[in-house]
């Protein structure tokens, strides 16, 4: 199945849990962000502030899988309008489909509670406070799925997504 699922929402949303969840559930690669940038910033290569690099690099990892037939999750905050693009046409350029999705949590305590108690599963990644997490610019776009995560078990949430992932898919 070369599709391309594009996650995006602020840390702490349950997107990144959601997104590992679909690549398992699929059997789809997932190019997540935060392992990229953490990998570049761990090297002796990369710039003090890398940018958009692992942003680029991600895209050109999902391009290159898809090119294979493989399905692809993408994990990252996606905070602006030009990365929804980005995403958007490495899939263009495979010749594959997209699924857009926002992962929100619309409770605003369970959502600052986990920020703050997460565990952070990529060695040496920087925990965002809270504050960081509200002063983040993120653009809204158009999306095909929003989640909300708020009081809702990963299965509940998971279910809904493969219905639509294994529509599109079609």
């Amino acid at each position: 199945m070369s599709l391309l699922v594009i996650f995006r929402g602020l840390p702490g949303s349950g997107k990144s849990t959601l997104a590992a969840a679909l690549a398992k559930a699929e059997g789809m690669a997932l190019v997540r962000a935060d392992t990229i940038e953490q990998a570049m910033r761990d090297s002796d290569y990369a710039p003090a502030d890398i940018g958009p690099l692992g942003y680029l690099a991600a895209a050109a990892t999902a391009r290159e899988n898809l090119k294979l037939g493989l399905g692809v999750v993408a994990d990252s905050v996606n905070p602006l309008r030009i990365t929804h693009e980005m995403w958007r046409q490495a899939a263009r350029d495979a010749g594959a489909p997209f699924l857009d999705i926002e992962v929100v949590c619309s409770d605003r305590s369970e959502h600052r509670r986990r920020v703050e108690t997460r565990l952070i599963d990529v060695p040496g990644l920087a925990r965002v406070s809270w504050a960081e997490v509200e002063a983040r610019e993120y653009e809204k776009g158009e999306v095909d799925l929003r989640i909300d995560t708020a009081g809702r078990p990963l299965e509940d949430c998971l279910r809904a997504l493969l219905r639509v992932v294994r529509e599109r898919a079609r």
